[in-house]
């Protein structure tokens, strides 16, 4: 026999051996993200996920019953899509891994606060098989969670995933939002500051005019708004700790004259200069509630003009030069902690504390603006399980955006999340929840895929 077709014999038993001693895939399964959330009074709908262990190779059907305490499905609140006989019928595409449903409130419907809506899913279609956390009761109010795990939804690209994702955890709630969707945050608190996108790693830099349509790419030397790979300075991005005096942009000032334009680079962390038709030129203007944004492409004769107002509900109003105004941080109080890839830092060389900006994947930044404090709490101290009450008051809470920050895992060594320590986090309102993170580029538990870490987080005290 040939040499060759033996040697391809031997390597197809081989292969066949492996194949035969590879572990089985674990189940499938179909469940809710929560199993309790809130529906406050000021909010008119909320959007409820049914997710798949991992992604399906085929469509599955999936049914869901209501059980409704004090509410009347279509007098007080429908679905999308709509039910039929108490069921709600979904369907997983093919190649994904969740599908999900609407709850509308009624317009004009008034309600106590005490209505809520059970859904369960009752069936699932083969080969999925219903998991754990397949209940999950709608209360038609806000509410405390009582603790919860969740995996976070970073969505596709890996180590450079393509969403941010903002947490509430009293409400068990997240919102993904793509980093890229937005180009600049106007304050909407006291003072008047612009944030850059630092989670697309942009760079802005000052041009000595006022007149926006005078400039042009020859104000600027594009080479130093270029960022990553070594290349670019802290102060072409926004603070990573999220003090607002230390913006790129400086605050807006109250006489028109002394508002520079700021050309600003939407190159993204390549290390390399950006071309003309990644930079964009802006000006911004007072007004009585809010700003004036004059911006256009960098060698245009005009520009275009865009009103933003205030709204003390937010921390900032966002907004995208091609799509307008845009959701990205949900209200101050309905979140808590933001999961995202961003431009940050690192000293250069390591140990100096000469920090260049550099890009790093599953950052994890507090919502300073809106109040929330966290602490790092270290297992020698305190045990996850046993941290009670009684050790918030010697718990040294931070305001830093980044108190998180990448702490939480390693990248070198052995990697995934460390072991040695949680962290407290405070809300607006005052409660305490402890939080660990359960996964981070494990064979063992996440198959080394980025972008889906889960998190556990337990209510240690209720806020007054």
């Amino acid at each position: 026999m040939n040499k060759l077709l033996v040697a391809l014999m031997i390597a197809a038993t081989i292969f066949a051996s492996c194949k035969k001693s590879d572990p089985p895939l674990p189940d499938n399964l179909a469940q809710f993200e929560a199993s309790e959330q809130g529906l406050e009074s000021d909010k008119a709908e909320i959007t409820i996920k049914v997710k798949l262990s991992r992604s399906t190779d085929i469509a599955v059907p999936v049914t869901i019953e209501l059980k409704e305490n004090g509410i009347v499905y279509g007098t007080k609140y429908s679905t999308t899509p709509a039910a039929s006989n108490g069921t709600i019928s979904l369907s997983i595409p093919a190649g994904s891994s969740e599908s999900s449903f609407k709850v509308t409130k009624s317009a004009g419907a008034l309600l106590n606060g005490d209505e809520s809506v059970e859904f369960t899913i009752k069936t699932a279609g083969s080969p999925v098989l219903i998991g754990q956390t397949s209940k999950l009761n709608l209360k038609f109010s806000s509410i405390v969670s009582t603790g919860s795990t969740m995996e976070l939804n970073g969505g596709t690209g890996g180590a450079s995933a393509i969403n941010s994702v903002y947490v509430d955890l009293s409400n068990n709630a997240q919102t993904s939002i793509e980093r890229k969707s937005w180009d600049l945050g106007f304050y909407a608190g006291s003072t008047f500051r612009v944030i850059i996108n630092n989670a697309a790693a942009y760079t802005v830099t000052a041009v000595n005019k006022t007149d926006i349509n005078q400039v042009t790419a020859a104000d600027v030397n594009t080479a130093n708004l270029a960022i990553g790979l070594g290349a670019g300075t802290m102060s072409l991005i926004d603070d990573v700790e999220g003090d607002l005096t230390k913006t790129a942009i400086p605050e807006i000032s109250a006489n028109d004259a002394d508002n520079k334009v700021y050309v600003i680079s939407r190159a993204g962390a390549t290390g390399a200069a950006p071309a003309p038709a990644d930079l964009k030129k802006v000006r911004v203007l007072r007004t009585a509630t809010g700003y004036t944004l004059q911006y256009a492409n960098i060698d245009a004769t005009s520009f275009q003009t865009m009103i933003i107002n205030k709204n003390a509900a937010y921390n900032f109003r966002f907004i995208s030069f091609e799509n307008g105004a845009v959701e990205v941080e949900p209200a101050s109080n309905r979140w808590d902690i933001e999961w995202t890839w961003s431009i940050y830092r690192t000293d250069n060389p390591p140990g100096s504390g000469n920090f260049i900006p550099y890009g790093f994947s599953d950052l994890v930044f507090i919502n300073r603006q809106g109040s929330v404090q966290v602490a790092e709490v270290m297992t020698s101290t305190v045990s996850y399980n046993d941290y009670a009450e009684s050790n918030i008051a010697t718990t040294s809470f931070s305001t830093k955006r980044d108190a998180i920050g990448s702490k939480w895992r390693a990248t070198t060594g052995t990697i995934g999340v460390k072991p040695d320590r949680f962290y407290a986090v405070k809300d607006q309102a005052g409660n305490v929840y402890k939080l660990k993170f359960l996964n981070f580029h494990s064979q063992a538990v996440d198959g080394g895929k980025r972008g889906y870490p889960n998190i556990e987080y337990k209510l240690v005290k209720k806020g007054a």
